[in-house]
């Protein structure tokens, strides 16, 4: 399906922000807009956000991405991802009038951009789901046990590691205590803090659909795991659908990861639609 992109600027506050949608010619009324994690822009790791925006066009869903206050080509200065509401406010005003018929938004985002699209979504009706990808809910405690659980033991089977132990090349001293380490912050409860809880509060109180994409080798993504098989998370997630990706890294870098993340998010977003 053909499709059109578009540059534009919008207002957020005194700010400028620049946002770009693509919009097929014949577009449901249900779009996607990508929220930005981290030092990023609007493009993403490996172009992953235009691509994605582009595949979804193909498919007849609109999309949008665009930089945050004091990100990429936008105004003002840069903000955290706790700090980002009326950003996504701002750019949900804008989808809405730079694309005819469009009457839900669905948010999209990865890392830190899942969490803050997780907090403000209960508080927008026009937020119809959730496609939320290796969502970050750091604590030391959480942090610590899943290095121990997901790097320490797997590296006891890896063949490079007993190389360089029978070479002599392995840093016994600095290992040991960076495990000490680890094994003492894991002590604390893996949901302590107050981000995982405010996270689970805000996604408790959303009414829209979510889909979690969650890669394996990654320790943010492993993190996120844990925390969702604890019991106070076991209800929520059930009602939810997820994709895990056995090998993907964190920004699903080759092009065979981004593939699937695009063709989930498309089946998904359909699924939910018809």
């Amino acid at each position: 399906m053909d499709y059109k992109e578009h540059a534009f600027t919008f207002s957020c506050g005194t700010n400028r922000l620049l946002g770009i949608t693509t919009i097929p010619e014949q577009a449901l009324d249900v779009g996607v807009l990508v929220i930005v994690g981290g030092p990023q822009y609007r493009v993403g790791s490996h172009r992953q956000f235009t691509l994605l925006c582009r595949d979804l066009a193909k498919s007849g869903i609109p999309a949008m991405r665009f930089d945050y206050t004091g990100m990429g080509d936008s105004e003002g200065d840069l903000r955290n991802f706790e700090e980002v509401d009326k950003d996504i406010a701002a750019a949900v005003d804008a989808f809405l009038e730079n694309c005819e018929n469009l009457n839900q938004v669905i948010l999209w985002g990865l890392c830190d951009a899942a969490t803050a699209a997780a907090f403000y979504a209960c508080k927008d009706p026009r937020i119809s789901g959730l496609v939320l990808l290796n969502p970050w809910v750091r604590t030391i405690a959480g942090e610590a046990k899943a290095r121990m659980k997901h790097y320490y033991l797997s590296r006891i089977f890896d063949p490079a590691l007993w190389k360089k132990i029978f070479s002599g090349k392995f840093d016994f001293s600095g290992s040991a205590k960076d495990f000490l380490g680890s094994a003492s912050s894991a002590s604390g409860p893996v949901g302590s803090s107050a981000l995982p809880e405010r996270m689970r509060t805000s996604l408790e109180k959303f009414q829209g659909g979510i889909l979690f994409i969650l890669s394996g080798n990654d320790l943010t993504a492993r993190e996120f795991d844990d925390l969702a098989k604890s019991p106070d998370w076991r209800g929520l997630v059930a009602g939810t659908q997820r994709l895990d990706l056995a090998e993907a890294d964190h920004t699903f870098s080759r092009r065979e990861w981004r593939d699937r993340v695009s063709s989930r998010t498309i089946e998904w977003i359909l699924k939910e639609k018809s």
